[in-house]
This record gives structure tokens, sequence and C-alpha cells, in this order.
């Protein structure tokens, strides 16, 4: 997280640092004089987006931090590498910032924010395509439509396995089997139809599942040495 802890302090602080709530506003930010005398990470949601909307770096950096964590590793499921992830997350928060006026709290903070997070990585995702596919020849082409069990797996391990899918295959497969968006939702997403969406998520099954079972080999091989 260094290097996202630089760039709070670099381009995105000087962002953040410049926001101010609208001269006339039907949500105009309390004073900062009437907000609880507690600290930032103690504010509620409705606390902390005020005080941001007032234009407080100290809940500008409080937002940040709360919520940095959690969407690094949404973001790393769409990316390639922790360098990549990063980039979208600094690319997410930036939106998060500035549009933060324009989020009417009709769900949780944490939703709107993961959304932006995934529509930063579907764009990082049209800048970058065509992009070459990883070697898939030996798995096999379809899988039978039963559940994957992934809870027996480590995190660390399953991310991998993701982030080695094919760009094209990881974004479906987060979008259905993560995002829970149908076929046709992912087709006008990604510029795709609803077919393709739901062939590449089959072919994306069939790799992910390939993959956990030579894991579970290895692991069977190793235990018995």
């Amino acid at each position: 997280m260094s290097a996202l802890a630089a760039a709070f302090g670099g381009s995105l602080g000087r962002l953040v640092g410049g926001m101010s709530a609208p001269a006339e506003s039907a949500e105009v930010a309390p004073p900062a004089a009437t907000r609880p005398l507690t600290p930032a990470s103690r504010w509620s949601e409705a606390e902390l987006i005020d005080a941001c909307l007032d234009g407080s770096r100290v809940a500008q950096k409080e937002l940040y931090t709360r919520y940095a964590g959690r969407m690094l590793a949404v973001c790393s499921r769409y990316s390639q590498t922790t360098f990549e992830a990063e980039d979208v997350l600094q690319e997410g928060f930036v939106t998060v910032f500035s549009n933060l006026r324009l989020f009417r709290r009709e769900c949780p903070l944490e939703f709107w924010i993961r959304r932006i997070m995934i529509n930063a990585a579907l764009r990082q995702h049209r800048r970058n395509a065509p992009m070459l596919a990883v070697t898939e020849n030996e798995y096999p082409e379809v899988v039978a439509d039963e559940e994957l069990i992934l809870s027996n797996y480590n995190f660390t391990e399953l991310l991998k396995m993701v982030q080695d899918l094919a760009p094209r295959y990881r974004m479906v497969f987060n979008l259905f089997a993560i995002e829970g968006y149908g076929h046709k939702e992912i087709g006008e997403m990604l510029g795709i139809s609803e077919g393709t969406s739901k062939s590449q998520y089959s072919r994306a099954r069939a790799i992910l599942k390939a993959k956990l079972e030579r894991l579970d080999q290895h692991y069977n091989d190793t235990r018995f040495q």
C-alpha cells in the first residue's frame, strides 16, 4: 500500500484538497464546529460524508483509509498484477472524491464505491484490449454445471488463479460469479453478446476447476511424502 499512500499525498491528495461543497445546495454540510469532537475513525458514515463535502482533509483521508483495503481486494480480482490493481484503485478514488456530492445515500457508501471501482476496472480493461490470453489448450472447453467449492482454498492461491485467467474470462467470471450481474448486463458492460458472456464464463469455470484439481493433487502428493 506504500505506492497508494504516496499517491494520496500527491496527485490524489491535491484533488481532494481542492474539494469544496457547492455554494448553493440542498445538502450543504454542517460547519465543522457542529460535528462531534470525536476521532474521524469513529465518525458515522453520514458524518464522514458531510465532513468530506465540507472540505475536511482529515475526513477525506479517513474515507480513503476506511475503504482502501477492501477496494484493493476488489481491484485485484480484476487485475493481473498488484501494480495494475493499485492503478485501478487510484483512478477509482479520484472518481469517488470528484463525484461524492452526487452520492444520493440510497445505499451504503461502500456499495457505491465498489461500483465505481468495478467501472474503473472495466475502463482499464477496454484501454488494454485486445490483450493476449494465457495458454489454455491444456484445459477442458467446458465443465459440468456444478458448484465450485472455494472455501477450502487459500485466498492468495485463489486470487492468483483468477488473475491468471485471460482478461476476457477474468472480467466475466468476476462480474457473474462474484458481483452477481446477469449475462445480459455483462454483455452490455463489456460490449459482447449475452451468449458470448455465457460461453466465456463456462470457459473460465473450466479453467479454474482444472487448476483446483491440480492443486488438490499437489496437496495429496505432498501429504503422503
